[in-house]
């Protein structure tokens, strides 16, 4: 089942058009899946920088950043 989609516009170069475009034309998955799944990998390596509840296993990796401190 599909999400519902947003449109956005983005600018990307020459080069990266152009690879994405070869990318599309050889295996058929359209460039549109490619750019979300560019932007989800970097919602998950920025995910510490995201409001929110954190998992349990981010926590134990890094739990300095799971003590507030108060003055």
């Amino acid at each position: 089942m599909s999400r519902k989609k947003i449109s956005t516009t983005i600018y990307i170069t020459p080069e990266q058009n152009e690879l994405l475009h070869l990318l599309h034309s050889r295996t058929k998955v359209p460039v549109a899946v490619y750019i979300r799944e560019g932007i989800d990998l970097v919602l998950k390596k920025y995910e510490d920088s995201l409001p929110g509840q954190r998992t349990l296993e981010a926590a134990a990796a890094n739990p300095a950043a799971s003590r507030t401190s108060k003055k």
